[in-house]
């Protein structure tokens, strides 16, 4: 087959023209406000150069006959510290005339008027500029007081030429001769520019930016970007020792990850994606509040480092690559616009994390048990503050249980599963320990009826009850909650129940005085149907606020009037209240036993936490024990 003919490409010595108004407006954008950081001008020019070799190794397999055929396809980089310049240099595709003063006279081959009205308007251009001469190349001029491309194209018979200008008002296209295939772009550094002569500093830069260019990008002939795009491979094609030695790469880790998630899809949106759960979690010891680490590319070019809103906050922990080319960008490529594909791509990877996550959970209990321990935490927030996703990530929740050893974890869906029959509510309850869960007032009744309750250890476990309110149609309920309905205790000895040795009207009026004699602190006193061994427990009869996450909230600070709103139920089987109930029938000091009443009280108050200054209550323990004592020695 013959070579395209370029009919546009007529010979020319030397021109100078002006730039249009719109272009100079249009570096002035570049210039001074369009990019955060200067540095971005090597990832442009990269993307150039990047984007003529592609083009010429695809213009290479329908062509029989091309320039400097066995030219390598190679990106080179060089800077001279002597003459403040810095250089790169492409075998690519290279220019005609036409195509030069095209690609460097307009924005983007798209017309300079209406990209300034996208830029106005803050509207997203196609993500097909990257790669093609126009604004990104205009970034050069942020850091170059004059810039010179050198180019010659591929085709046969094709002249070469330079394009030289300052930015400023002019540009000048001359002939050359004796030029390569491919182009060269050389920038005379400003003085406040002379940090690219270095080249560690543009290591650094191809590093961030440009690692996964599929071309050796080449400074002072040492290869820069040495690890591969192992994404957009198959699964089949990548080792689990390479799957390790990328995540140690992108996460400066010396760790292996917990889990990874290597994913690709065309629908609902075209990406690839590697996505790894770490080893540690250092926001677990409170050193640090983790940063979200998914980088976002475009065809292997980096877009935007720790994307903070492609996934929700609470896979901050998550560290990987996305890659998608179908993402609109605005045109610095730093910023993603709010449009409806990035949010639809959010949206898709959130919930195949999720779905990861729960394959873990299913095929691997101790691998997920792990990842658990590490981020269980993250997962926690996110059925709080998440609600589209709640459902499924209340799936990934674990517990310990009464039933369950000491070390083991239960999900939800297990607590269902082993429900006794007839148990329509899920029950749970917090504390700062399982210890101290056990010991207190609250399980012992579900016990002796074998009815499973889930031990909440950490502050936000409440709140994650309350968001979820239920669970398969199981409402969640707090053990300590006042309106539970528990089956009778079963036993082989029927008698060996706990019943009541008082009459109902005798409990109601011991209920009724000792309420008189709490006062506002209790809304109420009322007989209990659990049975326990206290004389007397506090229940809650507010459901969206239990009497844990009272004693969370007030632990952190926050007035949200626990006096009145709670029940003391006593009872009335206990030795404690038969003979208080029997003293205040008879002649007993009347004071002496209000005081009884109102130790009772705070004892309930203080086994659920809620005791906020026991001074009162010593006092009256010491008073109480000196009468103790008088009746003691006048026996």
């Amino acid at each position: 087959m013959s070579s395209k003919k370029d009919t546009a490409n007529e010979p020319v010595k030397q021109e100078t023209r002006q730039f249009k108004a719109e272009v100079k407006q249009v570096l002035d954008i570049v210039i001074h406000s369009l990019y955060t950081h200067r540095e971005i001008f090597i990832r442009e020019l990269i993307s150039n150069a990047s984007d003529a070799l592609e083009k010429m190794r695809h213009e290479a397999l329908t062509l029989e006959s091309y320039t400097d055929k066995d030219a390598p396809y190679e990106i080179k980089i060089e800077t001279d510290k002597d003459n403040h310049t810095f250089s790169i240099i492409d075998t690519g595709i290279g220019m005609t005339h036409s195509e030069l003063t095209a690609n460097l006279g307009t924005i983007a081959r798209s017309g300079t008027r209406e990209f300034l009205e996208q830029l106005d308007n803050r509207e997203a251009l196609d993500s097909e500029i990257i790669g093609k001469f126009g604004v990104g190349f205009y970034s050069v001029f942020m850091v170059a007081g004059e810039v010179r491309v050198r180019t010659r194209s591929y085709r046969p018979s094709a002249k070469g030429y330079e394009w030289v200008s300052d930015g400023v008002g002019e540009y000048t296209i001359s002939e050359m001769d004796g030029l390569p295939r491919g182009t060269t772009i050389i920038l005379n550094l400003k003085d406040d520019a002379h940090e690219y002569e270095d080249e560690t500093t543009v290591k650094d830069v191809i590093t961030k930016y440009s690692n996964f260019v599929p071309f050796p990008i080449l400074v002072k002939n040492e290869k820069v970007n040495t690890v591969q795009a192992i994404w957009l491979k198959s699964t089949s094609e990548v080792t689990d020792d390479e799957y390790t030695e990328f995540f140690k790469f992108i996460s400066n880790s010396v760790e292996e990850p917990l889990s990874r998630l290597h994913m690709s899809s065309d629908a609902p949106i075209q990406l690839s994606a590697l996505l790894y759960i770490p080893a540690m979690n250092f926001e677990q010891f409170g050193l640090m509040k983790l940063k979200p680490s998914v980088n976002l590319y475009c065809r292997k070019i980096l877009i935007q480092q720790h994307t903070d809103k492609l996934l929700p906050e609470y896979f901050r922990f998550v560290h990987g690559v996305v890659d998608s080319s179908d993402l609109p960008l605005n045109i610095s490529r730093e910023t993603l616009q709010d449009n409806l594909i990035f949010r639809k791509l959010g949206k898709f990877l959130t919930k195949r994390v999720i779905r990861h996550l729960d394959d873990v959970a299913k095929n691997d209990r101790e691998k997920y048990n792990g990842i658990w321990e590490k981020f269980g935490m993250f997962l926690k927030e996110g059925v709080v503050s998440d609600f589209d996703n709640r459902k499924e990530l209340a799936d990934l929740l674990r517990f310990r249980s009464s039933k369950a050893e000491k070390d083991e974890y239960i999900s939800l869906k297990e607590y269902a599963d082993r429900m006794k029959e007839g148990q329509k509510d899920i029950y749970y309850l917090y504390g700062r320990s399982r210890e101290e869960i056990e010991n207190g007032p609250y399980v012992g009744t579900f016990k002796k009826r074998e009815i499973e309750v889930l031990y909440l250890l950490e502050p936000i476990d409440d709140f994650v009850m309350t968001s979820l309110t239920d669970y398969d149609g199981k409402k969640l309920i707090s053990a300590d909650s006042a309106d539970i309905e528990l089956p009778p205790v079963e036993t082989e000895d029927k008698e060996a129940e706990q019943k009541p040795t008082l009459s109902a009207s005798d409990i109601k009026g011991l209920a009724s005085w000792m309420k008189d004699t709490i006062g506002d602190r209790v809304k109420e006193v009322r007989e209990s149907k659990r049975s326990m061994d206290r004389p007397a427990i506090i229940v809650n009869p507010d459901a969206a606020m239990t009497t844990t996450m009272r004693r969370v909230m007030k632990a952190a600070g926050r007035d949200i009037g626990i006096e009145g709103e709670k029940i003391l139920e006593i009872n009335t089987s206990h030795p404690l209240i038969t003979r208080l109930k029997k003293l205040r029938d008879g002649t007993a000091d009347k004071g002496f036993l209000q005081s009884c009443v109102l130790q009772i009280y705070d004892n309930a108050l203080s086994e659920a936490g809620l005791m906020d200054d026991p001074k009162t209550m010593v006092e009256r323990v010491y008073t109480i024990m000196e009468k103790a004592l008088e009746s003691a020695e006048k026996k």
